[in-house]
């Protein structure tokens, strides 16, 4: 039992097992503001373009049984802009990022390795 308990204690603090917890209630977090940027922008807007269609009504009825198509489309449509909403999220947070790394000052380089740079490509050329 003590093995057991040890192993997994090594297994749940490792960084990849914590970086995971943490991006998992991070998305939780992040799941209501998506919720509501679909729910309250997006959706409303679709009202107006569609003319205030509302598929949840739709159904489908065979042999007495009611297929509830528009729910689905509903969900469909829930998900690609969700998905849309994400993707233009982490395009921005990349993009960030990237300004970020180009401001970076370029690092600096000793002597020693500029001399070693010179050599190794002195080395290549004479093959």
């Amino acid at each position: 039992m003590k093995n057991l308990l040890a192993e997994f204690k090594k297994f749940a603090m490792r960084g990849n097992v914590l970086d995971m917890a943490v991006g998992v209630i991070v998305g939780g977090a992040f799941t209501s503001i998506v919720n509501s940027l679909v729910g309250d922008i997006f959706m409303p807007v679709i009202g107006i373009i569609t003319g205030g269609v509302d598929f949840s009504a739709l159904t489908i009825c065979l042999n007495g049984v009611n297929i509830n198509i528009g729910n689905f489309i509903n969900a469909i449509i829930n998900f690609l802009l969700i998905a849309f909403s994400v993707f233009m999220f982490v395009k921005l947070i990349n993009s960030h990022k990237k300004k970020e790394e180009e401001t970076k000052p370029a690092p600096v380089i000793s002597n020693e390795e500029k001399l070693l740079t010179e050599i190794r490509d002195l080395l290549k050329e004479s093959k």
